[in-house]
């Protein structure tokens, strides 16, 4: 079985958009599974992506209230088509960060629960580079700020067996949406 993938995290709604991008929604329409990584800020996002997701993984950020803090878990751990992952919106400074994330989120071949992914979040820069113990460490960028990013960014990838593949950034063509709702 192939399972299709979208991962978001810093999405920020409605702070620096009145909701996702188009692009965004249509990739959760096409997906089976939907990872954000932390930053939601607004409740009624999470409620959105909660209904249109088959599976959503998702871990609150330092910008999400107690509303949010109760729903979701600072890490969370899945395993989707094999593919064994963490899911943290701060993993600290890009300098050292796959050093960190070894120690932190060791892979383990023979520890079937350990994982071989970390998503992350807060950076708003994408970022796909595998530790030396060979943890996989993906961070989609924002679909709603880029920061100094040239583009607002998702990603989107096939699991398939235990393995991660077809890793794609996509690049936000569209505006920012103008009405209050996400949808």
């Amino acid at each position: 079985m192939v399972t299709r993938v979208v991962v978001v995290a810093d999405t920020h709604v409605p702070k620096r958009a009145k909701g996702l991008p188009r692009e965004v929604l249509a990739a959760v329409d096409g997906a089976d599974v939907v990872v954000h990584a932390g930053d939601w800020v607004d409740v009624a996002t999470l409620d959105v992506l909660e209904g249109v997701s088959g599976r959503l993984i998702g871990v609150w950020g330092n910008n999400d209230g107690p509303e949010l803090r109760a729903r979701l878990p600072e890490v969370a751990f899945a395993e989707v088509d094999g593919v064994r992952m963490a899911v943290v919106h701060e993993t600290g400074a890009a300098g050292g960060r796959e050093r960190r994330m070894d120690a932190r989120f060791r892979p383990d071949p023979a520890d079937a629960s350990a994982p071989t992914l970390l998503v992350f979040g807060h950076s708003h820069i994408p970022w796909d580079t595998t530790t030396p113990h060979g943890l996989r460490l993906l961070n989609p960028g924002s679909p709603t700020d880029r920061r100094r990013q040239p583009f607002r960014t998702y990603l989107t990838a096939v699991a398939d067996d235990g393995e991660l593949r077809e890793v794609t950034l996509h690049r936000i063509t569209s505006g920012l949406r103008k009405s209050g709702s996400c949808t």
